[in-house]
């Protein structure tokens, strides 16, 4: 592919997009452009990530596991971000399941490449640190978000974020799923689901969400989608 070419398809990662012509030069015979499959897990609680992967059109969840075996979603990635901070914190793992929620387009680059650009302190490292603060803000509301609102706000939060990463009103999502990422069990997720379905803000029907009013949505979800939000806008602009 050529270089050109390659350029435009990777700036649709936030991250890359910001960085001066120069470094990104530097960087793009490291990048490999690669498609994520839905439900593909890019990481495992305790394994040492070999790549890290430059998102643009997929949309990754991070998800704590429980002993039993259920588990809940604590951060999502999308274009304004990277799966892979262990790397360049030199940390070499973390306690969660790195699944792919929405299939797209990402750029993998490896460990050890991604270490010698940031150990540079240049552009990229200032943009890894903004974007670690912004994931640092998203853990903290998602504990907090967990705790103190209910299911139906916490659902019209993960649909509007995920809007926002997606581009797209269309939302792929079984009951299963929902109920993975929201850390409860299928009856409840369908019945928030169904809840917002009632109230016309969603038509949900065979796995697959359309978000038809969105406002609704936002009206009817928490602050923590706005503390979220506003953080990624301050530092990588809407």
């Amino acid at each position: 592919m050529p270089k050109s070419m390659r350029r435009a398809s990777a700036a649709g990662n936030r991250i890359l997009a910001a960085l001066p012509r120069e470094d990104y030069q530097r960087l793009l015979p490291s990048l490999e452009r690669v498609t994520l499959r839905f439900g593909q897990v890019l990481g495992e609680p305790g394994a040492v990530p070999q790549h890290a992967y430059f998102l643009d059109t997929a949309i990754v969840s991070m998800l704590s596991l429980a002993e039993d075996g259920t588990s809940i979603e604590v951060s999502r990635i999308g274009s304004e971000g990277m799966v892979g901070v262990p790397i360049v914190l030199r940390s070499n793992t973390v306690p969660y399941r790195m699944v792919v929620q929405n299939p797209g387009v990402a750029w993998r680059m490896r460990a050890e490449a991604l270490r010698k650009e940031f150990d540079l302190c240049g552009a990229l490292h200032r943009l890894l640190m903004h974007y670690i603060h912004t994931l640092i803000v998203q853990l903290s509301q998602s504990g907090v978000c967990n705790r103190f609102h209910t299911l139906r706000q916490r659902l019209c939060r993960w649909l509007l974020s995920t809007q926002d990463r997606a581009g797209s009103s269309e939302v792929q999502a079984t009951q299963e799923f929902l109920a993975q990422m929201l850390g409860v069990n299928r009856g409840s997720a369908s019945a928030a689901a169904s809840a917002l379905q009632k109230a016309k803000h969603i038509r949900y029907s065979r796995g697959r969400i359309t978000i038809l009013n969105r406002p609704g949505l936002e009206a009817c979800t928490c602050q923590c989608y706005r503390v979220i939000k506003a953080e990624f806008d301050r530092l990588f602009g809407p």
